[in-house]
């Protein structure tokens, strides 16, 4: 039982990460970029739940509802705003730009007076709610986190078998200057795509802080997805979930079976392994270019 505690723990957890990889994939098909500042946007999607309960009052639906519009809005603002103007450069100027976004949103949220230093408590309604199968403990809030990941994930895969709209994306990810030859709007797309993404790390923030709490340096755990992007494939979704559902379970039980510290180093560890034995992922695709 203490296994099987262990294991559902570390899927809740998982799902987590693979949330925010879900963002890291989706702007690397579209844009072929790395945006490292998918932790932050959790976080702000977090503060921007947090507002919406503690200073609007509004109800927890609606608040988050609320939060992750706002979040998707603000991925659209940020690409058009930020990002555009320097498609083109060089990678790593976009990649530097996107560490440079969240060390920005960061400060920003430090520097609000009596909110930004101090840890919140989000109020959900399942809170302190505990389900008993049999002799095995399941908190609510780790059910919540599964069941949402696993009803988002059906919905993007719905979006992207069979709506236009996901269809381009596709279309997009696979070649942007044929996709725009075809008549598809892909600058549109890709501020859709940030906006898409922005509104994935809402989720993930907001499914995150009735766990850890609510608090400005939250977004690290961004650190914790990249491998699980990297594990599953960097250029797939699914692999993006089942990356982070490796990474939670490994993380999980290496912080119970094994010497204090091997938690914080286990996802690396995972890394390492898979970059050895198949270095484009569990259900990356192998490319090849003729020189």
């Amino acid at each position: 039982m203490q296994f099987m505690q262990l294991v559902i723990s570390g899927i809740a957890q998982g799902c987590i990460y693979g949330l925010i990889a879900l963002g890291f994939v989706l702007i690397y098909k579209a844009t072929e970029t790395v945006s490292f500042a998918q932790g932050d946007l959790m976080m702000l999607g977090a503060f921007c739940g947090l507002a919406c309960m503690t200073f609007l009052g509004f109800p927890f639906w609606l608040a988050v509802l609320s939060a992750i519009a706002a979040m998707a809005l603000f991925g659209m603002l940020l690409e058009r705003i930020v990002i555009r103007p320097i498609l083109g450069q060089p990678a790593f100027s976009i990649v530097m730009l996107t560490i440079g976004i969240g060390y920005v949103a960061r400060g920003l949220i430090t520097m609000l007076p009596g909110i930004g230093t101090e840890t919140h408590t989000l109020p959900v309604p399942y809170q302190d709610e505990m389900w008993s199968v049999g002799s095995l403990v399941i908190n609510a809030v780790q059910v919540v986190v599964i069941g949402v990941t696993a009803l988002l994930c059906a919905g993007l895969y719905a979006m992207f078998r069979y709506s236009k709209l996901g269809i381009a994306m596709q279309a997009a990810s696979q070649n942007q200057l044929a996709a725009y030859y075809m008549g598809i709007p892909v600058k549109r797309l890709n501020g859709l795509v940030w906006g898409l993404a922005a509104a994935v790390a809402a989720v993930a923030g907001l499914l995150l802080a009735p766990i850890t709490f609510v608090h400005a340096n939250m977004g690290f755990i961004g650190l914790k997805a990249f491998p699980a992007a990297v594990v599953g494939g960097f250029g797939s979704l699914p692999g993006a979930i089942v990356g982070g559902l490796v990474i939670g379970i490994v993380e999980s039980l290496a912080g119970f079976y094994l010497p204090e510290g091997f938690k914080d180093i286990a996802p690396y560890i995972v890394v390492l392994i898979m970059l050895m034995v198949k270095p484009n992922g569990l259900f990356g695709e192998k490319l090849r270019k003729k020189v």
